[in-house]
């Protein structure tokens, strides 16, 4: 077998790929060895440990918002103290959230109600099952400014929790395994099946020492909201078990006993390769992200057997749009072509990665056609903008714009998005940015997130300057070229991949050699959902009657 040379594209790209590697794997270990050696000694299992024996063994678990906040609190709170994430249990697309009791004793920190918001908005949306592993001490406090008060605060969760319940009909199984205590008694309070661990669960409103401050009275946790008391005393909970492992096997098992899922409204056909290696990525993407390259390429990687039904293929280049399957799951693709253009009939070439006014109407198109037809779509998005100047306004691209994005909006089909680099400009929200809810939204270690280019950046903030020297025949200074160079940085720093992840701009950074197993997963749990994907939540017809 011969040795493959690297070439400097792929260089680039296995490196990136190792750094956020070496970053979850780092983030995976949560509060650290000691930490878990403690609650090992509680005779308890780990967040992750339980989560591995929740979902089917040796299936791919896609976790969500892994790299949350893990460039605040001076590193304290690995994935914010919960693991989240979407797996399979007996063969069931299911979501899970897991409270880490080895960060902070599973507090919840500003971002934690984020990530756990994010669950339940991808439940919702997908009609699939969510099951809460709670192990939490309630408010981290010196942070409670950013968790208690606000739309978006803790109280968000318990209204998701109602919605499901009452309208949506979303199965809720909770398994309190630990501490659970305060306002975050009613996340387990208002789902559907509660489970308690005998010894180490409890769960109450307050906790002995509050209830010693406030009412007078002594009482240990055990009799005060253990798991004999709420399931003998109480009624507030249905089960209890001996230990975490006999819980969690149960909540597998009251899975497997729900009510099946309606039929896929898709016709899926057995799963294909694709037409090249998907690690072909590594040496198709450019290592100076602003080098061009062919789109067509990259998608030969990812549908099967590269066969896509490319739909206006000779109209509008620089937007490809076709149908194609992955994993035998159809879907519409619609991609930012990144090579130039040539032009046509002595018109000029267009730039790659742009969107001009015919191509916004072919895209939206497309879309209207894709959702008529119950087509799941897969925005791949590498895109800069849209075009400006005189031709472009005169072209009406602001109408042509505003189509492509309301047919965007307004599709009621599943949307999946993955950042292959840029995302930049209004581009980014045309192609389905985050602020239009897709059911999940991906990106490969090389995506760049952001309004502009450092350079650009640069030349927007400091371009008066530098004319204003120019005619005066002097050069800029020492001092503004540093100034112009840690503009570039910040701005380098802030389109990161990383960077994104760690404010949940994207769910997930995935690598090329997971990337069909990931958007496999991603369609078999959005098509749990018959119905329309348009908003959090959207109610059935008649349900508020």
């Amino acid at each position: 077998m011969e040795t493959q040379i690297p070439t400097s594209n792929r260089e680039h790209f296995e490196n990136l790929v190792k750094d956020v590697r070496a970053l979850e794997e780092r983030l995976r270990e949560g509060g650290g060895p000691e930490r878990i050696a403690r609650e090992k000694k509680k005779g308890k299992l780990t967040a992750r440990e339980r989560i591995k024996l929740l979902f089917d063994p040796d299936a791919y678990f896609q976790e969500i918002g892994l790299l949350i906040a893990y460039d605040q609190y001076e590193g304290q709170a690995p994935a914010a103290g919960v693991v989240t994430g979407v797996g399979r249990i007996d063969g069931r697309e299911a979501i899970v959230v897991a409270n880490d009791a080895t960060v902070k004793a599973g507090s919840w920190w500003p971002e934690t109600i984020k990530k756990i918001l994010r669950m339940q908005e991808i439940a919702m949306r997908c009609r699939a099952p969510i099951i809460y592993l709670v192990d939490s001490a309630g408010v981290n406090l010196p942070y409670q400014g950013g968790v208690f008060p606000g739309q978006y605060g803790a109280g968000r969760i318990f209204f998701y929790n109602s919605v499901m319940r009452r309208y949506l009909k979303v199965p809720q199984l909770a398994a309190v395994l630990g501490p659970c205590v305060a306002g975050g008694a009613y996340l387990p309070a208002l789902s559907d099946i509660i489970i308690m661990v005998e010894g180490t669960s409890f769960m109450g409103l307050g906790g002995p020492n509050l209830v010693k401050g406030a009412v007078g009275q002594i009482v240990d946790s055990e009799t005060l909201g253990g798991a004999l008391t709420h399931n003998e005393i109480s009624g507030v909970a249905h089960y209890r078990a001996r230990d975490d492992q006999e819980c969690v096997l149960k909540l597998r098992e009251f899975v497997t006993e729900l009510p099946a899922p309606p039929p896929l409204r898709v016709q899926i056909k057995a799963p294909r390769p694709p037409a090249r290696p998907v690690t072909d990525v590594y040496d198709i993407i450019p290592a100076d992200h602003r080098h061009p390259y062919d789109m067509h390429d990259v998608i030969g990687c990812l549908i099967d057997e590269g066969d896509m039904d490319e739909f206006q293929a000779d109209y509008a280049k620089e937007m490809i749009t076709g149908h194609a399957r992955i994993e035998g799951i159809p879907v519409g693709i619609i991609a930012n072509q990144r090579k130039l253009i040539r032009g046509t009939a002595g018109r000029p070439p267009k730039f790659g990665g742009i969107i001009y006014t015919d191509s916004a109407e072919k895209v939206a198109y497309f879309i209207e056609t894709c959702n008529r037809h119950g087509t799941p779509l897969l925005f791949l998005q590498d895109v800069s903008g849209f075009m400006v100047g005189t031709e472009a306004e005169h072209s009406g691209i602001i109408r042509a714009g505003a189509r492509f994005v309301e047919a965007m909006a307004t599709a009621t089909v599943p949307k999946l998005v993955l950042t292959i680099n840029h995302a930049s400009g209004a581009g980014y929200y045309a192609m389905a940015g985050q602020g239009f809810d897709p059911d999940f939204i991906f990106s490969w270690p090389t995506g760049r997130m952001g309004v502009m280019e450092g350079e650009s950046a640069v030349m927007a903030l400091f371009s008066a300057e530098l004319e204003k020297l120019g005619r005066e025949g002097r050069k800029p200074s020492d001092e503004m070229h540093e100034r112009m160079e840690s503009v570039r940085a910040e701005y380098d720093r802030q389109l990161d991949a990383r960077f994104a992840a760690a404010r949940g701009f994207v769910d997930a950074i995935i690598t090329p050699d997971d990337t069909r197993t990931a958007l496999e997963l991603a369609l078999r749990t959005a098509l749990n959902n018959p119905g329309p994907h348009l908003g959090v939540p959207v109610l059935p017809y008649g349900a508020a009657d």
